[in-house]
């Protein structure tokens, strides 16, 4: 069975919306979104107060190359444009909504029909996902037609579909490819177009049974598409992870895997990808799962961007009364929520409820030199070192022992028989130590 083949861990999966069918949330009255859902330039406002939209409309353009377009998920009449907080608790400038029905630009192909047959070229095809705001939605949020631009001087090999979602508990991967198989193997072949490549491989874990042999049925009439069972274990959908699995090439400390002649998408962005260049719909909202071991009935639903947070939770039941954290993501990877108060966005794949058990911290006790945590780390770092002088602001060390390397799926502190909190050290290490590298090549 093939895996990457540094580190790994395997967490308790906790799948406990794996058999739970997608489902759409309803619209809300009142939405807010985000000017900015996307790695790179902020996108720029083309709406004020008092304007009318539909779904579909472009309320924020993506002027710089690395950006992106944001379109209205909803129609309505703007009531406002000022800075709203986020999930990080930083202000940003956001377009608020009042809904008034469920209008749509009238170019947006709503029908459900498969539409199978691609006929744009290579180019018009970035083109049109520039134009529909795709951006990656493992979370990174890279702008999708940044990624497929390749640049001269370099080449494309392999187009790497994730599908393998190692994160315990979120389960939409699952469940597209269950429910909407032919729509992601149709995107995959626009991607695989886009690349001017003969196939495409798409990585699953085999913990996927019904999955893994619904794909394998169907990619048997999608020419070029290779369905590579991967090794259950975690991170193996993490982009280096993955491409060392299915290749067996490793992306050298400080490189980027267009390097070793790869690219990764994952399902999300390929099915937002199929409805952007088959159905002319921009990405105007994703399927995420809502779970937790308290949690009555887990839900995989499709919530349109701009939906309160609240409503969410309260559509699913409400808190647990043992609730002990909210996640936005996976446990390994996701962000605790400081602020319920907060509307969704690209990239939010997962609201998950971990009660007070769960979410204890123990207290850290003094490393026992046991090397667990460097057994673990799939990137073949030393946590202990680099959390260690991350502690003691020795930047330079944690420069040199490649600190920025770190890819935070936390398999470090998983491992941790001392409970230390390696991984948030690390981040605080990555975050000064990137700084410094940063305002370094600034003077060159």
């Amino acid at each position: 069975m093939k895996t990457f083949r540094k580190g790994g861990i395997h967490p308790e999966e906790n799948k406990l919306a794996h058999n739970t069918k997608l489902e759409e949330f309803p619209i809300q009255e009142k939405a807010v979104l985000y000017a900015s859902q996307h790695l790179g330039a902020p996108a720029v406002v083309q709406v004020q107060k008092g304007d009318k939209v539909k779904v579909g409309q472009l309320l924020a353009k993506g002027e710089a190359f690395v950006s992106a377009n944001l379109h209205s998920p909803y129609s309505g009449t703007v009531s406002k444009v000022e800075p709203a907080a986020d999930l990080s608790g930083m202000k940003k400038p956001a377009i608020f909504i009042d809904v008034e029905g469920d209008e749509w630009e009238e170019s947006i192909d709503r029908t459900p029909e498969l539409k199978k047959e691609i006929t744009l070229s290579p180019a018009e095809i970035i083109a049109k996902i520039k134009e529909m705001g795709i951006v990656g939605l493992g979370g990174a949020c890279f702008p999708t037609h940044v990624k497929l631009s390749v640049p001269e001087g370099k080449k494309v090999e392999y187009l790497i579909i994730n599908a393998a979602e190692c994160e315990p508990y979120i389960s939409i991967d699952n469940r597209i490819l269950l429910e909407r198989t032919e729509e992601f193997l149709t995107g995959t072949c626009v991607l695989r177009k886009a690349l001017q490549l003969e196939k495409v491989h798409v990585g699953i874990e085999e913990n996927k049974v019904e999955a893994i042999a619904r794909l394998k049925e169907l990619a048997a009439n999608y020419p070029g598409v290779v369905v590579e069972v991967l090794k259950t274990k975690y991170p193996q959908g993490a982009e280096k992870q993955l491409i060392n699995s299915i290749t067996g090439r490793e992306v050298p400390s400080g490189r980027l895997p267009l390097d070793v002649g790869c690219i990764v998408c994952n399902v999300s962005t390929t099915l937002a990808v199929y409805e952007a260049v088959q159905k002319n719909r921009p990405l105007i909202g994703q399927y995420m799962t809502f779970s937790g071991k308290s949690v009555t009935t887990p839900h995989n639903l499709y919530v349109r961007y701009g939906t309160p947070v609240q409503s969410l939770i309260e559509y699913c039941g409400g808190l647990p009364e043992d609730t002990g954290k909210v996640i936005c993501g996976g446990p390994m990877m996701g962000r605790a929520m400081a602020n319920l108060n907060v509307w969704t966005n690209k990239g939010f794949s997962s609201l998950l409820v971990i009660n007070r058990k769960e979410a204890k911290r123990m207290e850290p006790q003094n490393c026992i030199r046991c090397g667990k945590c460097v057994e673990a780390c799939p990137m073949g770092l030393e946590p202990y070192l680099l959390s260690a002088n991350a502690k003691l602001n020795r930047w330079d060390e944690t420069e040199k022992h490649h600190i920025m390397d770190c890819i935070e799926c936390g398999c470090c502190q998983f491992s941790c028989p001392s409970y230390r909190p390696l991984l948030d050290l690390i981040r605080l290490g990555k975050n000064k130590t990137g700084g410094i590298i940063r305002a370094r090549q600034q003077k060159k």
